[in-house]
């Protein structure tokens, strides 16, 4: 990195990138309301290749605790069915030979409190990950002062405004956070 410009604008980058795979993560956990991210992660074997369930149907939401699954090869149905069982979302799927319905019942008090340790620690993570890129933002910034392209002024002043970025960051992760504690919470 030869520049501040060059410095924060990697640090945005990275930071930015943490922040998506934050929300992807958090997407991906169960509410007591149907979310198609939740099956984000669930493969089907569609002929010998794990394929992500997007992939071989449409999903659709009609209900707000149901999810339908229309594949696009009825053939597939059944791996589609055995896939979603097997996945550890807990889900029992129910099919009427077309169309693959999910509901999604209620969550229990035990199983929303263990969904927000989990998004708690999506962020953690994510803070870590944050906490990395200041890391190396500010070792960028001294490897330019030692080599005199930066006066010791200006070092103290961007590295201020890197922990102004970092903490900006940190505040969006525990907003994230706290508003899917508070999805999973609702009832």
């Amino acid at each position: 990195m030869n520049t501040k410009e060059e410095i924060f604008s990697d640090m945005k980058k990275r930071t930015d990138k943490a922040l998506e795979t934050l929300a992807h993560e958090l997407g991906g956990l169960r509410t007591g309301r149907a979310s198609l991210a939740i099956l984000d992660h669930v493969k089907v074997d569609f002929y010998g290749t794990l394929t992500p369930i997007r992939q071989v149907a449409t999903l659709a939401v009609p209900e707000s605790r149901t999810i339908t699954i229309q594949p696009w090869d009825v053939s597939q149905l059944h791996a589609i069915e055995k896939a979603i069982m097997t996945s550890d979302l807990g889900l029992t799927p129910s099919s009427d030979g077309k169309i693959i319905r999910i509901n999604i019942p209620a969550l229990t008090e035990e199983r929303r409190k263990e969904f927000v340790k989990l998004a708690r620690k999506y962020g953690e993570e994510c803070k870590v990950a944050v906490r990395n890129v200041r890391r190396d933002a500010n070792e960028n910034l001294k490897k330019l002062e030692k080599d005199k392209k930066i006066s010791e002024d200006d070092h103290k002043k961007f590295a201020k405004e890197v922990q102004d970025l970092t903490d900006k960051q940190i505040h969006r992760i525990d907003e994230m956070v706290a508003q899917k504690e508070a999805e999973i919470m609702e009832v």
